[in-house]
């Protein structure tokens, strides 16, 4: 019988994935409308039937809880993205293991905002001041497929230089990395979850981690759906920490970047012509050869330690509780970045949320786990590539 269902659910998943496809090209003409019909009274009908399931943990805000089971799925989720990986890429060519088509890697300047409260001015928001940074901006993995065929997903990486004090992480002296997403929650509540996620992606069947029948994750599945979308420009898209990390100590608080600047969103060849395999990258390019691009960085303080948890990802921190305030207005300059130079540097580059201040320590389990995993990928990937791990200063040449 199991060897029959194997087909059956691998036709499945291929043929969801060419409705997927096909809805991807559409969604330019409708999608946007439909987000403001359906999404808020979706994301909170979602939420609140979670919440009704979720197990109070007691915890005081900002406090972990340490898993017995966390370094048993860290060391399958390593091992799953290894995997993915080898089958994927060959040696000189490795990308990483996760949001891993790199659309561009661009120059910028994050400036902390005069003025904050005093219960905001801890790490690198104490004092105002200009930081020097990288952005990279990519899509999801573990494949590097056309823009038009992905699903929907896209990452915001900012990695701070010249950040003054001990690291957490002793491999870079001066960073301070913040990595965020297009989707508000994760996609797993947690990293025994993610292990599972993994598996299924080494065999090229995610969607079964949502739909298996005996251990279904349908609710996150559908909280994922309503913001994995068609990408139009990835400089006008708003993007979430989904994780919490520390602001000072006994404060926790996600963060997002939100945009400020109208930027080119059209998709050529929709919907059914020939789109550029590389759109995403190509509406960056344009539209920093034609003006500055601007984010405004907010933070969203914890309030409630049950309804915005430290150690379950997957849940939306209410913004009736604890409203988002800017701390920090991020500028991007015009610039060329599409050169073969620059490319190979993100692909060197390491973005670790572990490179960071004590004040900003990332916290929960999904957290706790990405310190090693990502440092363990990323070093086999530049292995695999030949490449020494280098710090970046902001004063590279290309």
């Amino acid at each position: 019988m199991h060897r029959i269902l194997i087909p059956i659910r691998r036709l499945i998943h291929r043929a969801t994935q060419v409705g997927l496809h096909v809805e991807r090209r559409l969604e330019p003409f409708f999608r946007q409308r439909l987000n403001a019909w359906l999404r808020p009274p979706l994301a909170k009908w979602i939420q609140r039937t979670k919440n009704k399931k979720r197990e109070d943990l007691g915890l005081a805000l900002a406090e972990e809880k340490i898993f017995d089971w966390e370094e048993e799925a860290l060391q399958t989720i390593i091992d799953e993205m290894r995997e993915q990986m080898n089958l994927h890429f060959q040696p000189g060519a490795y990308e990483r293991g996760g949001n891993t088509k790199t659309h561009g890697l661009v120059r910028a300047t994050l400036t902390v905002l005069p003025d904050l409260p005093d219960h905001l001015r801890h790490g690198v928001f104490a004092t105002q001041r200009d930081y020097p940074a990288y952005i990279r901006f990519a899509g999801p993995g573990p494949d590097v497929p056309e823009d038009i065929r992905d699903v929907g997903f896209g990452s915001m990486s900012v990695k701070l230089m010249d950040v003054p004090g001990p690291k957490l992480m002793e491999e870079e002296k001066f960073t301070q990395d913040w990595p965020a997403v297009v989707t508000p929650t994760f996609v797993t509540p947690d990293a025994r979850e993610n292990a599972k996620l993994q598996y299924w992606s080494t065999i090229d069947e995610p969607l079964w981690y949502f739909l298996n029948p005996k251990d279904s994750h349908l609710l996150d599945f559908l909280m994922q759906g309503l913001w994995n979308e068609t990408q139009f420009n990835p400089l006008g898209q708003r993007y979430y920490s989904c994780v919490p990390y520390l602001l000072g100590e006994g404060r926790a608080m996600l963060y997002s970047y939100v945009p400020r600047t109208d930027v080119p969103m059209d998709i050529p060849g929709v919907p059914f012509g020939r789109v550029p395999p590389n759109y995403l990258r190509d509406n960056m390019a344009r539209t920093l050869r034609d003006k500055p691009v601007e984010f405004d960085m907010v933070v969203q303080i914890q309030t409630d330690p049950h309804l915005m948890p430290i150690e379950d990802a997957s849940v939306l921190w209410p913004e009736d509780l604890s409203p988002w305030i800017p701390v920090a207005r991020i500028h991007v300059p015009m610039q060329d970045f599409d050169t073969p130079a620059q490319m190979a540097f993100a692909r060197n580059l390491r973005i670790n949320p572990w490179h960071c201040l004590p004040a900003h320590r990332p916290l929960g389990n999904q957290s706790r786990a990405r310190r090693r995993m990502y440092q363990e990928l990323a070093a086999y990937r530049q292995h695999m590539n030949l490449a020494d791990h280098v710090e970046p200063t902001g004063d590279e040449q290309f």
